[in-house]
């Protein structure tokens, strides 16, 4: 899968967004960059790969999400068979919450 979007194009996108410094830039980005309905859908796939983590029920994942099952189960696959970027960005911000609640 990784091949099929690998390319010049997808290089410059990637490491455009990681030139992004802080939340207000990220949204000033993606608000040019994508259509209110492509951030939502992204950012809806990425609650539920955080749910499922969690061991969060399809039940639970569709109703606080509004994700249908078909969607829930193609982030499932990705999580348990995938390239493993789920995994990493969602162990990731779960180590920043954990590092920020012991700070406090």
């Amino acid at each position: 899968m990784l091949e099929k979007i690998q390319g010049e194009q997808t290089d410059q996108l990637f490491r455009a967004i990681l030139e992004l410094k802080d939340l207000d830039e990220c949204y000033a980005f993606f608000d040019d960059l994508c259509t209110i309905g492509e951030v939502q859908s992204l950012s809806q796939r990425l609650d539920v790969a955080v749910m499922l983590k969690k061991k969060h029920t399809y039940d639970k994942i569709q109703s606080e999400t509004g994700a249908s099952t078909a969607t829930i189960s193609r982030i499932r696959r990705c999580v348990d068979y995938g390239s493993g970027g789920y995994n990493l960005i969602v162990d990731r911000m779960n180590e920043q919450t954990e590092g920020s609640t012991e700070e406090n």
